[in-house]
């Protein structure tokens, strides 16, 4: 996938993350049972989180496959931000639903994020965003220590969206 702006494809996949960047690693319980886990699988792997969370999606498919093209939008008017990315790994495991997506040219940040729900061994389902990424743009490296915290914030309300979208 040429179109990516880092070398390191998958990286979100593994451990460690990959070196050079700022990595962001959030679990957050959503809820209990297989039934939970599914409707979050789909939620997530349908971009239906990113929506129902309030962000602007554009996705070449309904579902996150590797090579769907997505862009993510966050803001308004002149302020709105676009974010080109490339889904470039799903998992649809027993327990283990989600995908990674990876930052192409034009993105404000380098980079790769996973959304991923796992069902526990005790049945709990808990939903973990991976990320390593650093600025891209001038606008990112302006923002400088306020990135990670909006990814903090952004991350904890996908959370939240999620947990009411899995348990209706």
């Amino acid at each position: 996938m040429s179109d990516l702006n880092y070398s390191e494809e998958g990286g979100t996949r593994r451990t460690p993350l990959p070196p050079g960047y700022r990595h962001l690693r959030e679990e957050l319980p959503i809820g209990h049972g297989r039934a939970v886990l599914t409707a979050a699988g789909e939620a997530i792997t349908t971009f239906r989180m990113h929506r129902a969370a309030g962000t602007r999606i554009r996705a070449d498919a309904p579902r996150a496959a590797p090579g769907v093209g997505v862009e993510v939008s966050l803001g308004l008017g002149p302020l709105r931000l676009r974010a080109p990315c490339t889904v470039v790994w799903t998992v649809a495991e027993e327990d283990r639903i989600g995908f990674g997506y990876g930052a192409r040219r034009g993105h404000p940040q380098c980079g790769e994020e996973a959304f991923v729900a796992e069902l526990r061994a005790d049945g709990s389902v808990w939903f973990t965003v991976t990320a390593f990424s650093r600025p891209a743009r001038a606008v990112t490296r302006l923002g400088g220590p306020l990135v990670p915290v909006f990814q903090r914030q952004y991350v904890r309300r996908l959370g939240r969206t999620l947990r009411r979208l899995a348990n209706r």
